[in-house]
């Protein structure tokens, strides 16, 4: 049985406990991993914290990955009480409801370039601080979801964004690969999660993909938690680039 025992894992992207980030989270931890989490602001320790404290994580910190300052202190810290870093899951993403309800054609510059900065291109930065901190090698994950890959009622900008996100996970596999770091992006099927609250008609989209699903049945968060530890062990060393469908079988249906 594969195991996290010593690895340290940076969280990002804990809204609640029915986050996709916390699902992983648990299962690092049950694994073995020490955890550091982050939160976005006061108003969201409130809901973090408690998460926290359930999976002792030894480090809790805000982070809004616009500011660089936040990102090099959070960064900095798990340097400074770990000394490494093995696992960093980004499991952000964002779009202001106007650009996100209407016509991908219809999104604003603002709009477009906010959704492209917090939901991909934080995680280039990410993966760029913890590439010194994993020298002996690591993983980064991302989370996308179908609507990269085909149009699905609804999405609108945020499929375009997630393809960007795809290829960008693509790209830094090739880039960090000989470091011995592999670079991961997780596609669950719709979950009912906070981010996924802001979709228009997300109970349709759940209900058409459990329909639809071979399984029968939609994705736990402890399902992409346990696939997201697999990933993050040694023995999953030589397995990188990928965008790894965790939605009962959904993405392969016409």
């Amino acid at each position: 049985m594969y195991s996290l025992a010593g690895k340290k894992a940076l969280i990002v992207g804990i809204a609640n406990e029915n986050s996709i980030a916390y699902g992983c989270a648990r299962a690092f931890r049950e694994m073995g991993a020490d955890l550091a989490v982050t939160y976005l602001n006061e108003k969201a320790k409130r809901f973090v914290a408690p998460v926290a404290e359930e999976l002792d994580a030894e480090i809790l910190m805000p982070l809004d990955v616009t500011d660089d300052l936040q990102m090099a202190t959070v960064f900095r810290e798990i340097g400074d009480r770990w000394g490494q870093l093995d696992i960093c899951l980004h499991s952000i993403a964002f779009c202001p409801k106007e650009d996100l309800h209407g016509r991908v054609v219809d999104c604003s510059r603002a709009g477009f370039l906010a959704a492209m900065d917090i939901s991909v291109h934080s995680f280039l930065r990410m993966a760029k601080l913890a590439e010194p901190m994993m020298p002996e090698g690591g993983t980064c994950m991302t989370v996308s979801y179908y609507g990269a890959e085909k149009v699905v009622d609804n999405y609108g900008v945020m499929g375009p964004v997630k393809a960007a996100l795809e290829s960008a996970t693509r790209y830094l596999a090739a880039e960090l690969g000989r470091k011995g770091i592999s670079v991961h992006a997780l596609s669950p099927g719709p979950m009912p999660t906070r981010a996924a609250s802001g979709i228009a008609d997300f109970q349709t989209m759940m209900d058409r993909a459990e329909h639809e699903a071979p399984t029968g049945k939609l994705a736990s968060l402890m399902d992409v938690g346990a696939y997201a530890a697999f990933l993050a062990s040694t023995e999953a060393a030589n397995v990188t680039g990928g965008v790894h469908y965790i939605d009962g079988g959904v993405h392969v249906r016409g």
